[in-house]
């Protein structure tokens, strides 16, 4: 992956190593194969998780974020199921997002089974502001991401969803991409906020949740997403989905 100091089109940000995989992964490489300057930060190693280590999961986020196309995959080595969103946490990815300069970011719906998860929405969303102040306690330059975007796939709190990206291309590469996390998935049936469908394989339950999330805009494979701002129609005769 590119080391470059190049500002960032887009960064992903979740809790732990797979997330972004999951929950976004086919909008992330569509990105990246478009051209735009993606990235992934891990606020944790996945230190406490029930399979694997931190050194295995590290290593196989590291080869699915070269299989996805990503400029930077970085871990902010936070504490897994011990993230809080306080003064130390907020600093440390505020100086992320200080160096990379993202224009748009993503992260975790504010719910979530995870207590990690739900804290780390906020925590980014809380960043993400303050690392616009002037006077906040860091040397960097200040810099506030345009967009804040909550990947809400698999939670059903939180459907509908204001938009969904359209990644029937990226749909099988999702599936190798997640596959790298031999750890985390090998003969799983449950992984983060996707539930068990009685013993059917987690990726064939992954497969069947994407697809429905395209059938809300008439494409084979989607990834769903909510925001907290109305969205502008440019030209209003000319919007997509067809309504019948």
């Amino acid at each position: 992956m590119n080391d470059s100091s190049e500002a960032l089109d887009l960064l992903a940000v979740m809790a732990h190593p797979d997330d972004a995989e999951l929950l976004c992964g086919g909008t992330l490489m569509k990105s990246a194969a478009n051209g735009k300057r993606v990235g992934v930060l891990d606020l944790t190693a996945g230190e406490m998780g029930s399979r694997g280590t931190a050194q295995i999961r590290a290593r196989e986020a590291e080869a699915a974020g070269g299989q996805m196309g990503l400029a930077r995959r970085m871990c902010a080595e936070l504490p897994d199921a011990g993230l809080v969103n306080d003064h130390h946490a907020r600093l440390v990815v505020v100086a992320y997002l200080r160096a990379l300069r993202p224009r748009v970011v993503i992260t975790h719906w504010k719910h979530g089974r995870h207590r990690d998860h739900r804290i780390a929405s906020e925590l980014v969303r809380d960043a993400c502001f303050l690392s616009g102040l002037k006077r906040l306690d860091l040397p960097s330059e200040p810099y506030r991401p345009f967009k804040l975007v909550y990947a809400t796939a698999f939670r059903e709190d939180a459907d509908p969803p204001d938009f969904v990206v359209d990644v029937s291309n990226q749909m099988e590469r999702k599936l190798d991409v997640l596959l790298e996390y031999g750890s985390q998935f090998e003969d799983a049936v449950q992984a983060g906020e996707v539930f068990p469908r009685g013993d059917r394989p987690l990726m064939r339950t992954i497969r069947a949740k994407m697809a429905h999330y395209g059938s809300l805009i008439r494409v084979p494979y989607g990834e769903p997403f909510r925001v907290d701002e109305a969205f502008e129609v440019t030209e209003i005769s000319e919007m997509g989905v067809s309504t019948f």
